[in-house]
């Protein structure tokens, strides 16, 4: 009797349990059916594949001189028996110079730049094919092909031997990249329809790139300290398969469902000669390259002129992240209350940009140098929160409400930055100086600025709640405003009285010459 008494309270306990689980499971699934929930979800899975794509761009940093010294480990092996106490000796010494002051020499300089190059190489290659992709088949499965690609990648660093397999690993990386970053921003920009809501989400985004941009190489450094090179690739394929795992739970990107009524987007070779957008991605570009040149180049800078040390140099860009975080704030706010000025956020922080570029090569010390580092930040953060908004919004206006392909319009801008970069930046240095190298970046942003006052009418214009139309006499482009456009002219299609069609049909016809009615001019509005 104890024993059935006992198994019947055990059975209970497990059908209790299995009721309480089953409820927290049907309000769990009731949450994220919720709208508002299921976005802020899909934000933080978006800010989660952003934050691990900087990550693991930064993280391999203090990383290298170890790489370094065991590829010139291996050359002994490789050399004749007769030179080999020498080459051991000279290899010694190298590696000592490697993991102290880590300055490899001129070729292996260029090993390392092509490494870092090859992410936004490749990136940038498979960008406008990563974009039509997205417009074809939506935003989910390409943000799942870029986790997946990206936790591959990482798992390959992780175990790479030699400079050819961290080559592939890179490389892996920007296809990932290509498709993450691109599919996650346009997916924010699908999802947070008003504008002050859509720029204070793409803010957030902004905020994660930059803080695994800043976290990255004292996290690989601290990791790789105590627990060994291969743990934080392993630590960062592990949030990679959450991210994943979590993507699929709350997006079902292979849930059954119908695609026969996707809006087509714009071909993104038709987006590229928009003037308006191609203005926007100039300035993405122009306004990255100083950080994207300054970032190979400016440690032997301060090694050089003003003796700096080893933690001055590994600290160098950790104070701008907070004028970074700064100005995505006060830009987002502002842009809530004053809209139709996001061409004068950009425009202004350009301006900071090239100033900030200019008195860099005056510093004479590590206090003087955060001041123009920050500068250049805080100025990246204005023209980056105001302009990536900016380019959903055109889209919204001239085109198909489709963003993957103006998103890779603008990571081709990011891309092109950054593989120059790594590559390009210390031939500068090395042929025409330091200081010409950030006059002419700081000169390139203030002469860019003025350009986007062609914005500046765009900007003043804004879709109403309830309806969009086409920007400068252009014929509808969307399924949205097509329908519209049919409405409206069946309104002249209405059965009339005997010897009215024919005023009717001039009536229409004059209604067509001079323009839109007051009624249709409600689509559209100036601030």
């Amino acid at each position: 009797m104890a024993t059935e008494g006992g198994a019947g309270l055990a059975k209970s306990a497990v059908e209790k349990l299995s009721d309480a689980m089953g409820e927290k499971t049907k309000q769990l699934g009731t949450a994220m059916q919720d709208v508002h929930r299921q976005r802020r979800l899909i934000l933080v899975i978006v800010c989660v594949a952003l934050f691990l794509d900087n990550m693991l761009y930064m993280v391999i940093v203090p990383i290298m001189p170890s790489y370094l010294a065991m590829w010139e480990a291996e050359i002994p092996a490789r050399e004749s028996n007769a030179s080999g106490a020498n080459a051991r000796g000279a290899n010694a010494s190298w590696a000592k110079s490697v993991l102290g002051p880590g300055y490899p020499p001129e070729n292996e300089d260029i090993k390392i730049g092509v490494l870092f190059a090859s992410k936004a190489i490749l990136q940038l290659l498979v960008n406008p094919l990563s974009g039509t992709f997205i417009d074809r088949v939506g935003y989910d499965i390409p943000l799942l092909i870029g986790l997946t690609v990206m936790f591959l990648s990482t798992i390959i660093f992780a175990l790479a031997e030699n400079y050819a397999t961290l080559f592939a690993a890179r490389s892996l990386q920007g296809l990932g990249s290509a498709f993450a970053d691109t599919s996650g921003i346009a997916m924010i920009a699908d999802k947070y329809t008003e504008e002050s809501e859509r720029s204070r989400a793409l803010g957030i985004a902004l905020a994660f790139i930059s803080f695994g941009s800043l976290v990255a190489p004292p996290f690989g450094g601290i990791l790789y300290q105590f627990a060994g090179r291969r743990v934080p690739f392993l630590v960062l394929a592990s949030v990679c398969l959450l991210d994943g795992l979590l993507l699929l739970t709350v997006i079902k990107p292979f849930g059954s469902r119908t695609r026969e009524n996707m809006l087509v987007g714009t071909p993104i070779h038709r987006l590229m000669i928009d003037p308006y957008i191609a203005v926007v991605a100039g300035a993405l570009t122009t306004c990255n390259i100083p950080l994207a040149f300054l970032e190979p180049t400016i440690a032997t800078w301060m090694k050089k002129n003003m003796g700096a040390s080893e933690w001055e140099m590994g600290v160098t860009w950790l104070p701008a992240f907070f004028p970074h975080v700064l100005g995505v704030y006060i830009t987002v706010k502002l842009a809530a209350k004053y809209p139709h000025l996001q061409w004068f956020y950009g425009a202004l922080g350009m301006v900071i940009i090239g100033a900030s570029s200019c008195t860099v090569p005056a510093c004479r010390n590590f206090g003087q140098l955060i001041v123009p580092l920050c500068g250049i930040c805080f100025g990246i953060a204005l023209v980056d929160t105001a302009l990536l908004p900016t380019l959903a919004f055109l889209v919204d206006l001239r085109h198909v409400s489709v963003y993957g392909s103006v998103y890779a319009i603008a990571d081709i801008s990011y891309s092109v930055a950054y593989a120059l970069g790594p590559i390009v930046a210390s031939q500068i240095v090395h042929s025409l100086g330091f200081v010409q190298l950030n006059l002419g970046m700081g000169l390139a942003n203030v002469l860019y600025a003025p350009v986007l006052l062609f914005l500046k009418n765009v900007c003043q214009m804004k879709a109403s709640h309830s309806e969009r139309n086409i920007l400068l006499e252009e014929g509808p482009k969307g399924l949205y405003d097509t329908i519209k456009m049919q409405e409206r002219k069946g309104k002249g299609k209405t059965p009339h009285p005997a010897g009215g069609m024919e005023g009717n049909s001039v009536d229409s016809y004059h209604r067509d010459l001079t323009g839109p009615s007051e009624e249709d001019s409600s689509d559209y509005e100036y601030s």
